[in-house]
């Protein structure tokens, strides 16, 4: 990383306010360290380096005209499951191929409205469907660190990967990224970056890929809890577009950081203190514990007794959604198509040969739950675990819980082609056992970087919040980031 690819978002709006630095500067720069590290680490899909210089020409001169944005000037990743004008957007899958929309996703629009730079679309699990990055069809991304003394690869994360590798690596000041299970805040935990789900509603879902429609949202990926709040308050809003989006003002999420913790109740859950995991992931807990006690903040134990269900309750849902909202990609109409003798040959050959392994897998799954004889002993039942989980919630909040503190993951990052991994699905699935729970019940969770593991790896701590108090987050996260400090991967690449 360059000094100018080290800036946060709040520096480097400060320096171009200030007229020591240019957007076009700060864009060559971050242009310049893809060229020289993409090939490495294979965070972006494509890059849009023209757009982007002349986003940036058009940015400075507002900046000149006393009428910059919030973001003015500030080059950004986007993952590639958000629409962008003319530009490739493929979900990272191979059925969706040449595909190049006419129009803008809504968050995307936003950001640009805010003055954002376009840098290009980030690596991720084709369709958001992964826990490792390893599922697209362009490859897997790398994470930027490695283990002390190691030269093995490490996965970024996913389905977020590309975002989270791109943001520790200095190849965009932040991303975009998208969250249905964990896929914000696991990579960002497995890269020492910051990243939050927000409220399910809080940002609009439309012009971005659908995998499950009931748990998707967007969120940022961001180098320290400042920058994601800055992202967060451009990324929402209400969208007539989207009818699941809500009609509540957006806050200035950062006017929160700085704010005094005292008298907060933060809750424990004892359900998340699972078997078989590392001593270090529960000395974490406690030193975050510890950080926010010292703060003023009251520690509560708490349940959730629902938690323990919420893994395969999930693994029913979302693979449901998944099998209904792909059903459109036929090669009918844009991307792939693979001849067959009718039409309906066309049709399987086309998604047999366009979809990847995973995603063929939870079709399946999806489709199978949702059949005649099936969908009331699996998918009905997995919505009723899933009101249960939400009310588990909802008693805790009711009870007086501002927030709750739990690991992010139960590991660090894991070696990319990891052979226990890849041979058991399950496995793999398990990443997200701390996540899910807050997705199947429409809330806020932020991961934040709160030390190292004995590999010299990043580790994460989550915060969960009442729906739509995202402020509480940002305020407590950043209580956690004060105290443990920044991390940055050392440079291979």
């Amino acid at each position: 990383m360059t000094e100018l690819t080290r800036l946060t978002i709040a520096e480097a709006r400060d320096q171009m306010d200030k007229g020591a630095l240019s957007s076009a500067e700060l864009t060559e720069a971050y242009i310049g360290a893809i060229e020289a590290a993409n090939g490495a680490l294979n965070a972006y899909v494509a890059v849009s380096a023209d757009k982007a210089r002349a986003m940036a020409k058009q940015s400075d001169e507002r900046i000149a005209r006393g009428e910059a944005g919030r973001l003015e000037g500030i080059p950004l990743g986007i993952k590639d499951l958000f629409a962008t004008e003319g530009i490739h957007t493929q979900a990272c899958s191979h059925i969706l191929v040449g595909f190049e929309p006419r129009y803008e996703s809504t968050v995307t629009a936003n950001l640009w409205a805010d003055g954002a730079v376009m840098l290009g679309k980030l690596n991720m699990d084709e369709f958001a469907m992964g826990s490792s990055n390893e599922n697209s069809y362009y490859g897997p991304a790398v994470n930027p660190w490695r283990a002390e003394g190691s030269q093995e690869n490490l996965v970024p994360g996913g389905s977020s990967g590309g975002s989270a590798a791109a943001v520790a690596a200095g190849l965009c000041v932040a991303a975009t990224a998208t969250d249905t299970g964990g896929s914000i805040r696991q990579p960002a935990a497995f890269t020492g970056t910051v990243g939050i789900k927000p409220t399910y509603g809080r940002c609009s879902r439309w012009g971005i890929a659908a995998f499950a429609s009931s748990l998707d949202q967007a969120g940022p990926i961001t180098r320290d809890v400042r920058d994601a709040a800055l992202m967060l308050t451009s990324m929402a809003s209400v969208d007539d577009k989207d009818t699941t989006c809500v009609d509540k003002p957006v806050p200035d999420y950062a006017a929160a950081l700085g704010q005094s913790v005292k008298g907060l109740k933060i809750g424990i859950p004892k359900e998340y203190r699972v078997d078989a995991m590392p001593e270090e992931i529960e000395t974490l807990w406690h030193q975050g514990i510890a950080w926010l006690k010292d703060a003023g903040a009251e520690i509560v134990d708490i349940e959730l007794p629902n938690t323990r269900y919420a893994l395969p309750a999930y693994y029913i849902v979302a693979p449901a959604e998944a099998s209904s909202n792909l059903a459109r990609y036929d090669g009918v109409r844009y991307g792939l198509r693979v001849p067959g003798k009718d039409i309906l040959e066309m049709y399987e050959n086309t998604r047999a040969e366009g979809f990847g392994d995973e995603v063929k897998r939870r079709i399946m799954i999806g489709t199978y739950v949702l059949s005649a004889g099936y969908y009331d002993a699996y998918y009905l039942r997995a919505q009723k675990v899933r009101t249960l989980i939400k009310r588990d919630f909802e008693t805790a909040f009711n009870a007086g819980v501002d927030a709750i503190l739990t690991p992010a993951t139960p590991s660090s990052a894991f070696p990319i082609g990891d052979s226990a991994m890849k041979s058991d699905p399950v496995k793999m699935y398990l990443n997200d056992i701390f996540t899910v729970t807050v997705n199947m019940a429409g809330l806020p969770g932020i991961s934040v970087p709160a030390g190292l593991d004995h590999q010299g790896l990043p580790l994460g701590l989550q915060l969960i919040g009442r729906p739509f108090d995202e402020e509480t987050l940002f305020r407590t996260a950043h209580v956690i980031e004060q105290a443990a400090g920044r991390f940055e991967p050392t440079r291979w690449w």
